[in-house]
């Protein structure tokens, strides 16, 4: 083992066989020992140089020329009397491997680089280079020429005494450096081919401009264009100056520029807009009353006003009246789902002679979806309405906001504040777009609105809305919906004829009463489909021959089990149970309250999910009962060292609402009275701490719910007595109404006479 002079190299690697020249001072030393290091750490192989020359610099700085000779591998270390670093180290020089197991090994190392300096555009002096090395770990030792290798890469080289495996790690290394040069060119040759493109196009386009030049038709053609379709549009003078304006811009930056493609799309919308076509309207309140009876069954009051809306228009024009552009018709139909509200927006277009458009708000909650973008942003569009006057290409269309009551809103704005001035009849006939920027006359629409139920609609919007409410259909009513709609669409969809199969009107009626509670007919629609796909499965499988009469086994066969019972009386049978009445967003519904009394117990416990209104009715309600002990016949002692439990059954639904106070009341009064709670009763009205009983709202949805549950008398506030003139005719002669002003009527009438003891 020799020992050397120790030369660091900070993060440089030598290899066998390289020439060097370093500013250090190694005295008279001949050979020294060259280390790579790397944050003051040796490597564990360095290279014993030779030292070929010295030379003195400029400003007394030495320098030695050094030719690398062999690897060694580091022993111990000492410094020297003068203080230099001294290392022992063992000698190492390369076996020679058989040719047999390199040459693979060396002919892919070869191609390799090889091809690396054909990307590189090398001149073939380095590749001659290459093929005159014949050693294999000097091949080896010749990546540590390459400057795509890291210092790792170089000192794993450097530090792998084994031939065979130096060569695979050099390869290796090679192989990733030519993928990145690969991967280099390709993207060097995707910029050069994009500018190429870029470049051919632009010459293209200056011969196609020469082209057009020679024939006349350069790009004064495309704006004459523009310019003629402005001119076709009738458009009003004010919007006609901002289509002129932005034709001039257009025109002065040319066709080229960026902002030129942006200002022929705000054209386009420009012309877009139907601003000189209108519908030929029908106005005919006959004709129109005749469609909308065709289409609807029921629904009086909408149809009534469409027919006075009708009915005006054609006096003022019978008569040269001008039209008032604040008189527009703005029609909010509120109700349950599956009642008709949005099917009969067609049926006045059909009755009215205009064109048709919905536009469903549900879940809308940017602004820019009903004022549009405006022009600055990236991508920008107009708002929904003109969109709409766009598709149905005149200005006086018929359009429905559907689903106006689940309009959201966010940080992107509030778009029910926008739907203000649209819906104003005051405002709308200058309604402004974000992006079109002009007025846009929107007091010939005839809108229609479309909501469940009308406490999430703002209060100014709903302001501005004529409001039509959609109570739901009876039970006659709906038999001749499903006879007369229902039924013949459902034949067709299921492939029948009208010969082929039929059904009595007492079919339709147990469909109706026994499958169905719903203030719509959207779920009679579904089961009227099950019962006729039975039949056409057995038609086309052979089973049956047309024409079929579907019978009442054959209804209940198909539809299964019974889903809505008469369950007043079983659930009134004990006292402490009473029925009430309730409107829902999917229309009035029946309501048992419960109460009992649990001993020991103190205060009042709700469930059911009660908002807060119904959990303070229910507090006035025992406040009041308690503090009428000897009125109602109740021990004084029955509230001592007891609590009471009110519950309002299907716990998991949400329930809230002025209404339930005499229901509350009439239940604890029966359950500490023990007089059972007439199970024909139904009764709806808030109560005061007083005694009094309040009026409530949806009269006619409640009513419909009780007679659809078989209840035959219905108890209501006295204030509500005008509302029973909204309830339908066949409803209110089977039904007996029970208007009052005290609790004491509620319950005089409600309870049952008190149990006889014995």
């Amino acid at each position: 083992m020799d020992t050397y002079l120790l030369t660091p190299l900070e993060d440089a690697v030598v290899f066998p066989n390289m020439s060097i020249t370093l500013p250090i001072d190694v005295g008279d030393e001949q050979r020294v020992l060259l280390v790579p290091t790397h944050e003051g750490e040796y490597a564990k192989v360095g290279v014993v140089a030779e030292v070929t020359e010295r030379a003195r610099l400029p400003r007394g700085v030495t320098a030695v020329s050094l030719n690398a000779l062999h690897r060694a591998v580091l022993g111990a270390a000492e410094a020297d009397s003068s203080g230099r670093l001294r290392v022992a180290a063992e000698p190492h020089v390369d076996d020679t491997p058989a040719p047999v197991k390199t040459r693979e090994l060396e002919q892919e190392f070869r191609a390799v680089v090889e091809e690396k300096l054909e990307l590189r555009g090398d001149d073939g002096r380095v590749a001659a280079f290459m093929r005159s090395i014949t050693d294999a770990g000097a091949l080896a030792d010749s990546a540590g020429y390459s400057p795509d290798l890291s210092f790792e890469q170089k000192l794993s080289l450097l530090e792998e005494l084994d031939v065979i495996e130096r060569l695979r790690l050099a390869l290796e290394a090679q192989r990733e450096a030519l993928a990145q040069a690969q991967v280099r060119q390709r993207i060097r040759d995707d910029v050069e081919t994009g500018a190429q493109k870029q470049q051919r196009e632009y010459f293209l386009r200056k011969q196609m401009d020469s082209i057009r030049k020679e024939l006349g038709e350069d790009d004064a053609s495309v704006i004459d264009e523009y310019r003629a379709k402005i001119e076709e549009a009738g458009m009003p003078e004010e919007v006609h100056e901002q289509a002129e304006r932005e034709l001039s811009r257009m025109e002065r930056m040319g066709d080229q520029s960026g902002e030129a493609s942006m200002i022929r799309s705000y054209l386009d919308w420009l012309i877009a807009v139907p601003w000189s076509k209108r519908s030929e309207e029908r106005l005919d309140p006959v004709h129109a009353r005749e469609v909308l009876d065709a289409d609807h069954a029921g629904l009086e009051d909408v149809k009534d006003r469409i027919t006075e809306y009708l009915a005006v228009r054609k006096l003022r024009q019978d008569r040269g009246i001008a039209a008032d552009k604040r008189s527009g018709a703005i029609l909010t139909l509120i109700g349950p789902p599956g009642t008709g509200k949005t099917s009969i927006g067609e049926s006045i277009a059909r009755a009215t002679g205009r064109e048709f458009v919905r536009m469903s708000l549900g879940g809308v909650r940017d602004e820019a979806e009903i004022r549009g973008h405006r022009r600055t942003y990236i991508g920008a569009l107009p708002g929904r309405l003109v969109r709409a006057l766009r598709d149905a290409g005149t200005m006086n269309p018929v359009i429905m906001l559907d689903e106006v009551d689940k309009v959201g809103a966010d940080w992107r704005g509030d778009p029910s504040s926008a739907l203000l001035e649209v819906l104003d009849p005051a405002q709308n006939h200058s309604f402004r777009d974000h992006y079109l920027d002009v007025e846009l006359d929107l007091s010939e629409v005839l809108f229609i609105a479309t909501a469940n139920v009308a406490d999430s609609i703002p209060g100014p919007l709903l302001d501005r809305m004529e409001v039509i409410r959609f109570d739901g259909y009876t039970t006659d009513e709906k038999v001749a919906i499903a006879r007369g709609y229902l039924w013949p669409r459902q034949r067709e969809r299921n492939g029948l004829l009208e010969d082929e199969v039929q059904v009595s009107d007492d079919v339709l009626k147990l469909i109706v009463t026994e499958y169905t509670r719903e203030a719509g007919v959207r779920q009679l629609e579904r089961e009227l489909g099950t019962v006729l796909r039975k039949t056409a499965t057995q038609i086309a499988s052979g089973k049956a021959k047309a024409p079929l009469e579907v019978t009442v086994d054959e209804a209940r066969s198909a539809l299964g089990k019974q889903r809505f019972y008469q369950e007043a009386a079983i659930r009134t049978a004990v006292p402490g149970v009473a029925t009430g009445l309730a409107v829902t967003g999917t229309g009035g519904d029946v309501l048992f309250v419960e109460a009992t009394s649990v001993a020991g117990g103190s205060g009042l416990e709700l469930t059911g999910q009660l908002g807060d209104v119904m959990k303070e009715s229910a507090r006035i309600a025992l406040s009041y009962v308690r503090g009428h002990t000897a009125e109602l016949g109740i021990d004084a002692h029955a509230f001592e060292d007891k609590g009471f439990h009110v519950h309002v059954p299907a716990g998991a639904i949400p329930k809230d609402g002025p209404s339930a106070g005499i229901t509350m009341v009439t239940a604890l009064a029966s359950l500490l009275t023990e007089r059972k709670v007439k199970h024909t009763v139904g009764m709806t009205g808030e109560v005061t701490l007083q005694g009094r009983v309040l009026p409530i709202g949806g009269l006619k949805q409640k009513v419909l719910a009780a007679h659809a549950a078989g209840l035959t008398d219905v108890i209501i506030p006295e204030r509500n007595r005008a509302d029973l003139e909204d309830v339908p005719d066949d409803v209110r002669e089977s039904m007996n109404f029970h208007p009052v002003m005290t609790v004491d009527e509620v319950l005089a009438i409600a309870l049952e006479p008190a149990p006889v003891r014995v």
